[in-house]
C-alpha cells in the first residue's frame, strides 16, 4: 500500500469516527438535558464576544464568571443596578450548578439593591427578583440543593416576615394580594380543592400556583397537616413550606448535606411556627378595609411538637431551644387566657410546670416557680411584669389598653377574645387594689372597671373624634346601645339682602 492510498483510508476512517461521535454526542446531550445535568446554558442577549468566548473556552467558564462578578460589583458601587443585574443573570447561567452563585445574587437583590430605592414598589420588585431567581431558576438547575431552599425560606421569614425593612407592611400586603389570586379572600384557604380541582376556576388557580409560584398543592397539604393550620397568604407559611422542601431534598441526597444546613432548616420551621402562633391569622377589618394580624391559637400543639423534636435532634443547641420553648409556652398560656380559652390555658400551664418545674415563669421574679402561682395570678403578673405594681398611672394605662382591645374585639366580632380582655382587665384592677395600702386607696385608687370602660367607650363613640361611622354602629349594636342620633340638619341659608348685619351678641358676665 503506497502512502497516498494509506492517507485516503485514514481520512475515510477519521470521517467515519467523527460521524459516529456526532451521533453519540447528540444522544448524550439529549439525555444530559433530560436528567438536568447540562452544564452550559446559552447566554441570552449577551454580546457576541462573550457568547463566543463562553463556547470556545468551555471549562474556563469560571474565569469569565469571576471577571463578570468583579464588573458587576463595580457597577453596583456606581448605582448602575440594572446593568449589574444583567451581569448577575449571565453569571448564574455560566455557573448554573454552583449554588452559592444563586444564593449571593438573590441576597444581593433582596437586601443590598432594594434598599437603594426610596419608593416601596421599586423595593418590592427587587425583592421579587431575588425570590424568583432562587425559586424559578436556582431550583430548576439544583432541585435537591439544601442551601437554595434554606435561603429561599429565609427571604420569606426575614425580608417579608420581619419588620426590619420600612417597607415590610407593603411587602406583606403585596404578597397577600399575590396569594389572593390563588386562594381568593376566604378566611381559610382551601388546599383540597387545588389538589383535586373540580371547577374551571379551581383549575385556573392551580395553574397559577404551580406555574407561577412553583409550589405543589399536595406538598402544601402535607405541610399544613403536619405543621398547621397555616395561613398561606402570609410569608411565614411559605418559609415553612420551603424549609420543609429543603429537608425532603436532604433526605434524597443525605451524603451531600451538612448537619449545619439541616439545623438551619429546622430552625426556620420552629421560628416561623412561633411567628405563625403570634400573628398567623389574617383578619380583614370590615370597617377600616385593611388587613390585620391576629394570633393563630390552633397551631400551639403542633408548634410545641416541633420544639420538642428539635430539642431531641439538636443536642448541641438544646439549651437555647429549651429557652425558646419556655418563652413560647408562656406566651401561649397568656394568649389562650386573653382569648378566654381557659381550659386550654390551664392545660398548658400545667404542662409548663411539669416540663420546667425549677425554672421561673416570670423573668422579673426569680422565685416565681409554677407551683407558687395559679393560672390567674400568672396572667395578671404577665401584664404587670413590665410595669410597677403600685404605679397608679401605669396600671391605669395597662387597664385602659386591655379595655380598648375588649371593645375593638367586639367590633371585629371576636366575642370570646373580647371576654378574655375584659376578664384580664378586671383581674389586674383587683390585683392592684389588693397591693395598695387601705389608707392610700382614696389617693391612688382606681375607679371600678365599668367606669373606666364607659370613659373609653364614650371616646370611641364620639362622632367627631371617635371611630368611623360604621365602626360606631357595630359597637353600639354589640353593647346593646340605641342607634346614634342623626346629626342636626344645617340651618337654611337666608336669601341675601342689603340689610345691615346684626350686631354681635355681648358675652355673658
Amino acid at each position: 500500500m503506497n502512502g497516498r492510498l494509506k492517507k485516503i483510508l485514514l481520512l475515510l476512517l477519521a470521517g467515519i469516527f467523527l460521524l459516529g461521535v456526532a451521533k453519540v454526542q447528540t444522544s448524550l446531550n439529549r439525555e444530559r438535558d433530560q436528567l438536568g445535568i447540562t452544564r452550559v446554558t446559552p447566554l441570552e442577549n449577551a454580546p457576541p464576544v462573550l457568547a463566543f468566548t463562553t463556547v470556545a473556552l468551555g471549562g474556563f467558564r469560571g474565569l469569565i464568571a469571576n471577571a463578570l462578578w468583579i464588573r458587576a460589583s463595580d457597577l453596583q458601587d456606581d448605582d448602575k443596578f440594572f446593568e449589574a443585574a444583567q451581569l448577575a443573570d449571565w453569571i448564574t447561567k455560566l455557573e448554573p450548578h454552583f449554588p452559592q452563585v444563586w444564593v449571593f445574587q438573590a441576597w444581593n437583590m433582596a437586601y443590598n439593591i432594594s434598599v437603594k430605592f426610596k419608593d416601596y414598589p421599586d423595593r418590592w420588585r427587587w425583592l421579587q427578583n431575588g425570590i424568583e431567581l432562587l425559586r424559578d431558576e436556582g431550583l430548576r438547575y439544583n432541585p435537591h440543593d439544601v442551601l437554595i431552599h434554606q435561603q429561599l425560606a429565609w427571604l420569606f421569614q426575614h425580608k417579608l416576615g420581619a419588620n426590619l425593612d420600612d417597607a415590610n407592611m407593603y411587602y406583606k400586603q403585596q404578597w397577600a394580594n399575590e396569594m389572593a389570586g390563588v386562594f381568593g379572600k376566604l378566611k381559610q384557604p382551601d388546599l383540597t380543592e387545588l389538589v383535586h380541582p373540580k371547577t374551571e376556576d379551581a383549575a385556573r388557580r392551580l395553574g397559577i400556583l404551580t406555574n407561577k409560584f412553583k409550589m405543589d398543592p399536595r406538598a402544601m397539604l402535607e405541610v399544613d397537616e403536619h405543621y398547621g393550620p397555616l395561613e398561606w397568604r402570609l410569608p411565614e407559611a411559605h418559609a415553612i413550606y420551603w424549609a420543609d422542601q429543603g429537608l425532603r431534598a436532604a433526605k434524597a441526597n443525605p451524603t451531600k448535606v451538612k448537619s449545619e444546613d439541616l439545623i438551619q432548616l429546622r430552625r426556620v420551621i420552629y421560628q416561623d411556627m412561633l411567628l405563625s402562633f403570634q400573628r398567623g391569622r389574617l383578619e380583614i377589618n370590615p370597617v377600616e378595609k385593611v388587613f390585620e394580624f391576629g394570633p393563630n391559637l390552633d397551631i400551639i400543639p403542633k408548634a410545641n411538637e416541633i420544639y420538642e423534636q428539635n430539642m431531641a435532634e439538636d443536642e448541641r443547641n438544646r439549651d437555647h431551644i429549651e429557652k425558646a420553648h419556655r418563652n413560647f409556652l408562656r406566651q401561649a398560656i397568656y394568649s389562650l387566657y386573653v382569648n378566654n380559652r381557659l381550659t386550654e390555658a390551664a392545660r398548658w400551664f400545667k404542662y409548663l410546670g411539669r416540663k420546667y418545674p425549677n425554672k421561673p415563669i416570670l423573668d422579673d421574679r426569680p422565685n416565681s416557680l409554677p407551683a407558687t402561682l395559679t393560672l390567674e395570678e400568672y396572667a395578671v403578673a404577665s401584664v404587670q411584669s413590665d410595669i410597677n405594681e403600685t404605679s397608679h398611672d401605669r396600671i391605669k394605662t395597662a387597664v385602659e389598653g386591655l379595655l380598648a382591645n375588649y371593645l375593638r374585639s367586639l367590633i371585629l366580632d371576636q366575642d370570646e377574645r373580647a371576654n378574655g380582655f375584659w376578664l384580664l382587665a378586671k383581674k389586674v384592677l383587683a390585683s392592684y387594689d389588693r397591693a395598695i395600702p387601705q389608707e392610700r386607696k382614696e389617693a391612688i385608687g382606681l375607679p371600678p372597671i365599668e367606669i373606666i370602660a364607659k370613659d373609653i367607650r364614650d371616646r370611641m363613640l364620639d362622632p367627631e373624634r371617635g371611630l368611623p361611622t360604621e365602626a360606631r354602629a357595630v359597637l353600639r349594636t354589640k353593647l346593646g346601645l340605641p342607634a346614634e342620633a342623626a346629626p342636626p340638619a344645617p340651618p337654611a341659608t337666608a336669601p341675601a339682602t342689603n340689610a345691615p348685619a346684626a350686631p354681635s351678641p355681648k358675652p355673658l358676665t
